[in-house]
């Protein structure tokens, strides 16, 4: 099989390696290279074998058909963009072109409303034809793909509120070194953080929400898990009216879907770690004065919550099947 070249923009970060290892085995695309701002000597480790990394200024941009940017937030865009000049289309995994993310270096209201915002399985058809793909936080892929089948049919309360608590493992925090995630202070410990309704991803899950027409409030706490990956929330959702069997809705939704698995009992993290699928299960609130659902959605943060979803959209940009190179 011919590959297509790509590109990794950040390749020493957990986002990047995971990126640099999808890349590596995928069956139809061969990677060129991977940045590190840094690079000198440096390499990374993928599929058992070191891959070198070279300074951003130095990768070949032009020989690249796509590419992944797993820069930083803030400092993505200018990289994109050239990328963009170069002529490869580009997955950023960062929250400059994310809906709801207008302050960014470099943005505007006119160039976010012209990038799809990739979580796959709402956005299909207009990733296919981009350019250029905002991808989603890991936070908000997983309670947007629970809340979807409600969304999208408009059952949702308007006046009501969602909430969601949802803890993550630590690599969700990035790789730079932070006293606050040595092992001696995550261990056998569990702690919210954000808790004033200001997490980063709210923007995205909001503008995400509203856009499909739903006007309830929305209240996320994350909370940090002593684990390395994995993402689990509960979404307590108020809904117009009760419904006898929830789970056969969502069980409609997804039908067909690869990466989407509905389950009738509660997912666990070792349901979804290392593959790029979101459980999700749905169940009436008993004991509550109006209807309620409690919904559970878990994923691996840095696979369909981050690489994982970014290489479905990459597949999706080049004319390839979506599911090829990804672990289900």
């Amino acid at each position: 099989m011919h590959k297509l070249p790509v590109g990794i923009l950040g390749g020493t970060g957990y986002v990047g390696r995971e990126l640099c290892a999808l890349a590596a085995t995928h069956p139809a695309l061969r990677l060129v290279f991977a940045t590190a701002r840094d690079a000198g000597d440096h390499e990374v480790s993928v599929d058992r074998r070191a891959l070198p990394l070279v300074r951003p200024d130095d990768a070949a941009f032009g020989d690249a058909a796509l590419i992944f940017s797993a820069l930083p937030h803030g400092a993505s865009a200018p990289w994109v963009e050239r990328a963009r000049r170069a002529g490869a289309k580009v997955v950023d995994l960062s929250a400059d072109f994310r809906p709801g993310a207008s302050d960014a270096p470099q943005a505007s209201a006119t160039r976010h409303a012209s990038v799809p915002y990739g979580l796959t399985e709402l956005a299909r058809r207009e990733v296919a034809r981009a350019e250029l793909v905002a991808n989603p936080g890991c936070y908000a892929t997983a309670v947007l793909l629970g809340l979807l089948p409600l969304l999208t049919r408009s059952l949702v309360r308007s006046d009501g509120t969602i909430s969601v608590a949802a803890a993550s493992g630590v690599t969700g925090a990035g790789h730079a070194p932070r006293a606050d995630l040595l092992f001696g202070e995550v261990a056998e410990d569990m702690r919210p953080y954000a808790v004033d309704n200001t997490h980063r991803h709210l923007a995205e899950m909001r503008s995400v929400i509203g856009g499909l027409g739903c006007t309830a409030d929305l209240i996320f706490t994350p909370h940090l898990l002593p684990v390395a990956r994995g993402i689990i929330a509960t979404i307590t959702v108020p809904v117009v009216s009760e419904m006898a069997t929830p789970l056969a809705l969502w069980k409609e939704h997804y039908a067909g879907e690869t990466f989407v698995e509905i389950s009738d009992e509660p997912p666990r993290l070792r349901d979804v770690v290392r593959r790029n699928v979101a459980r999700i299960t749905a169940h009436r609130a008993a004991g509550v004065r109006r209807p309620t659902l409690v919904v559970l959605a878990a994923i691996d943060n840095l696979v369909k919550g981050a690489a994982g979803q970014a290489l479905q959209n990459g597949n999706l940009l080049l004319g390839l099947d979506e599911a090829l190179g990804l672990p289900a």
